[in-house]
């Protein structure tokens, strides 16, 4: 059952709600755009940045990457919506041709993204990494506002479990094809960095440069007065409520993904002492990965086809929370690998799902990027409150036990509450 607001037959296509099936060829499409989105996001996070931190303030590290992270999360918390607010307002002519209101996002992000990558490269101080992360943050939010609205604006709801885990695949395989360029590829912080930026040109901007968009016409676009726009960023939970707990769901169960990935590599090191941390991250990433693959797009289509959402929401926050209090009770090397495969299998299940489930209680047809951008923020705010968090859990009041047991409890919390959503079965 899907909450968005009717489409009737007058309404352009930018506007109608999808009905013909997308072909093969769009869906890899956009899954390597998403790849070269999300592996400029989480190679640095996980990889780049914690290296180049460590050698600006090796005494320092933890406090420091905290700030840095947080800082680039607030910025993606703010740019997200805000782009994806111009995106539905985006009516733009070219040789008395009208262009889609989605492709110039996605194009733009990715060459602005790029070239951040390469002057975060050049930064030798913490203040120019944090200003550097701070502006590939905001391109690449702007590029994923456009690239997660392709969903609702030309996948069918029946359609949306599938291609949702298809979808959602890349937030874990770009980080492994991330790690193996920037570990194994090339050498050098710098080289990593510029590897990057190369990817996510040549990832992206296909899908911008190949696929339809279609334009909207200057009668249908809202007003962009900024006190207006501004105002659009409040979704009442009164008027909406579902796609209220759908936000506070998303926040938690990705807070808990926060809690539980943020000092992966710190772990290793300190925690189960592994003898070469950044090589059993890497071995660690692509256990995820795999156990991500095995359900992801499996579990989305058995979602279209039974028309449930939420079970398998509350299945996959139960098989992650399981993960979470493994590497609590037991950080050794052996927990480590067994949690990285069942974390990797319940975030499969919940990342294709919940990506269809949100789709069906946006509020509106003529909104679709803004507030996909507000969902989104319950994607960033965590790893502004991750940081927050996690550092003084590690130091502390208990270590890396006591931070994967809260990992557990929110991550259970969130995925529970999904029974709050009334419009969705």
């Amino acid at each position: 059952m899907t909450t968005v607001d009717p489409t009737p037959a007058s309404l352009p296509a930018a506007l109608a709600e999808p009905t013909v099936p997308v072909r093969r060829s769009w869906i890899a499409l956009i899954f390597a755009a998403n790849l070269g989105v999300w592996m400029a996001f989480f190679t640095p996070i996980q990889v780049l940045l914690p290296q180049q931190i460590e050698r600006i303030a090796p005494g320092d590290k933890e406090a420091m990457f905290a700030v840095v992270t947080g800082l680039g999360a607030l910025a993606a918390v703010l740019a997200n919506p805000l782009a994806g607010a111009l995106s539905d307002r985006t009516c733009l002519r070219v040789g008395g041709r009208e262009l889609g209101r989605r492709h110039v996002w996605t194009a733009g992000g990715a060459v602005l993204g790029a070239l951040a990558l390469v002057l975060l490269a050049r930064q030798d101080t913490i203040a120019g990494v944090a200003v550097g992360w701070v502006a590939a943050q905001v391109c690449f939010n702007a590029m994923l506002a456009s690239l997660t609205a392709g969903i609702p604006d030309r996948v069918p709801v029946l359609q949306r479990g599938g291609v949702s885990g298809w979808v959602g695949i890349p937030q874990s395989l770009g980080l492994v094809l991330g790690a193996v360029l920037v570990t194994a590829v090339v050498t050098g912080n710098a080289a990593g960095y510029a590897t990057i930026a190369l990817a996510v040109l040549l990832l992206s901007l296909p899908f911008a440069l190949l696929t339809a968009d279609d334009p909207l016409p200057r009668a249908h676009r809202p007003p962009l007065r900024v006190g207006a726009l501004l105002a659009s960023m409040w979704i009442s939970p009164r008027r909406h409520p579902d796609f209220a707990w759908a936000w506070l769901t998303r926040f938690l169960v990705q807070l808990g993904n926060a809690l539980g990935t943020l000092y992966l590599l710190y772990f290793l090191a300190d925690g189960v002492r592994y003898p070469d941390p950044e090589g059993g991250l890497l071995v660690l990433i692509l256990l995820y990965t795999l156990g991500m693959i095995l359900t992801a797009v499996v579990s989305g289509r058995l979602s279209d086809r039974s028309g449930r959402r939420k079970v398998f929401v509350i299945t996959s926050g139960l098989v992650m929370a399981v993960a979470a209090l493994l590497l609590a009770v037991a950080p050794v090397w052996p927990m480590a690998m067994v949690a990285a495969v069942l974390l990797g299998a319940g975030y499969g299940v919940y990342l294709s799902v919940d990506a269809a489930l949100i789709t069906e209680v946006l509020p509106a047809a003529t909104d679709r990027a803004k507030d996909l951008g507000v969902i989104n923020i319950a994607n960033s705010a965590p790893q502004v409150l991750g940081p927050a968090l996690s550092a003084p859990i590690v130091v502390h009041l208990g270590g890396y036990p006591t931070l994967y047991a809260a990992t557990a409890a929110v991550t259970l919390l969130g995925s529970a509450l999904v029974v709050k959503i009334r419009g969705v079965a």
